[in-house]
């Protein structure tokens, strides 16, 4: 059986607890997870790629199961490059689900091994502002999963 690998695509600008929420939650579900971090050239970033790699590896120094590349041109072919067959995007309004539907029809049809159906997504969750992961529901194991611990928030000091 080949391993189940999901790309998390994004510019992670910074990288936020949503996206280590989203991550964390999704990580029961496959065997690795590749954060893409993609090149921009129309958006100034406030921390370089090499901050942002370094920051998330961090984050998840303790779990070989989640790596961080950065990559350029179409999140699709990166996709092709590992192998992955899934997508792990976070929601946080109906409007980023009909976004990224958007972009899932797209994908489907320039990589059609890629599994794109976004059935039975709980858009309840979506809509009080909980990042969700989106994934095929045909690939979900039969038997319920356990949930990850909660995650501890870090606390900033406060700028004065």
């Amino acid at each position: 059986m080949s391993k189940k690998i999901a790309i998390f695509p994004g510019s992670f600008d910074p990288f936020t607890i949503g996206h280590e929420s989203v991550i964390t939650r999704a990580m029961p579900l496959f065997d690795e997870i590749i954060v893409a971090i993609g090149t921009n050239t129309n958006k100034q970033a406030y921390f370089s790629m090499e901050q942002r790699m370094q920051m998330i590896r961090e984050v998840f120094s303790d779990n070989e199961q989640v790596k961080v590349e950065s990559y350029k041109g179409l999140t699709v072919e990166f996709c092709r490059q590992k192998g992955a067959r899934y997508l792990l995007r976070g929601l946080r309004t109906a409007a980023d689900f009909e976004y990224e539907r958007a972009i899932a029809q797209t994908n489907k049809a320039m990589y059609e091994i890629l599994l794109t159906r976004l059935k039975e997504i709980d858009l309840s969750r979506s809509l009080n502002m909980n990042n969700i992961a989106v994934v095929d529901p045909a690939t979900l194991p039969e038997k319920p999963i356990k949930a990850p611990p909660p995650i501890k928030l870090r606390l900033c000091d406060r700028v004065r």
